[in-house]
């Protein structure tokens, strides 16, 4: 069994910083792809950033240029660092790490105050 757990949510200012961390626990394995997305609060769940095998990374066109997706070196953690928050960055922020099949996070809150 497979457990994902955000941290590094909370309320920060418009043009601040937070960085995100999702670490997998319990039977461990290597994971093909990690990504986050986000869920605002009536909004359909939107992709935010995935990385790859060899360090390949994605981004959603909102997030481009301000958002990085990293991860540890033996594939378990994935990080978000997010820079020149917005308040529409806003949302309930949820990692999805691959291996044969999907397991997701519960999620953290992100708030950004105009």
């Amino acid at each position: 069994q497979v457990q994902l757990m955000e941290a590094g949510g909370g309320l920060v200012a418009a043009g601040g910083s937070l960085r995100l961390s999702c670490a997998a626990s319990g039977s461990v394995i290597s994971f093909s792809t990690m990504a986050w997305y986000r869920q605002a609060p009536g909004k359909e769940r939107e992709f935010v950033a995935s990385i790859v095998g060899g360090g390949i990374t994605n981004y959603g066109d909102s997030v481009k240029g301000r958002f990085a997706i990293s991860r540890n070196k033996s594939y378990t953690v994935a990080y978000l660092q997010m820079n020149d928050l917005k308040p529409e960055d806003t949302a309930v922020y949820v990692c999805r790490f691959r291996s044969g099949r999907d397991y997701w996070g519960q999620g953290t809150q992100v708030t950004v105050s105009s």
